[in-house]
């Protein structure tokens, strides 16, 4: 199987996972959070190199039909998203390249900053990400 397969829904249903984590660490998941979400898939990850054709750009929605599932549906229960964003990537090291890693923290901050600025919690989790994407 190809990166390129691999880079479908799973992949993106688990940065929706770990994008919803992000804007509930602080047990609350807001509007702006998501609205934010929205613009940067459209703006930015639409227009990634990433995707490259029509069936990989339908699967980037799933970023926001996670993160709107899962403030429906669930607890905010952040670090155990964020943990099964990890698991993922550790299981699928070569779908992180540089540019997702840098697009993956460039909308972890603006989510983070949509309400207020940021928080102790989102400092915090966006601390580990960076961590984490620079292993």
């Amino acid at each position: 199987m190809t990166t390129k397969k691999k880079m479908t829904h799973t992949f993106y249903q688990n940065i929706g996972k770990l994008f919803y984590a992000l804007a509930a660490s602080d047990k609350q998941v807001r509007d702006e959070e998501f609205n934010k979400l929205k613009v940067i898939v459209k703006k930015q990850w639409l227009n990634a190199e990433i995707v490259k054709d029509d069936l990989n750009s339908k699967a980037v929605y799933q970023i926001e039909y996670v993160f709107e599932w899962l403030n429906k549906n669930e607890k905010l229960n952040a670090k155990m998203y964020f943990d099964d964003f990890l698991k993922y990537k550790e299981k699928h090291p070569l779908l992180f390249t540089e540019a997702i890693k840098k697009l993956i923290l460039k909308t972890a901050h603006a989510i983070a900053a949509s309400f207020s600025g940021l928080n102790k919690s989102e400092l915090i989790m966006l601390a580990k990400l960076d961590i984490e994407l620079k292993r």
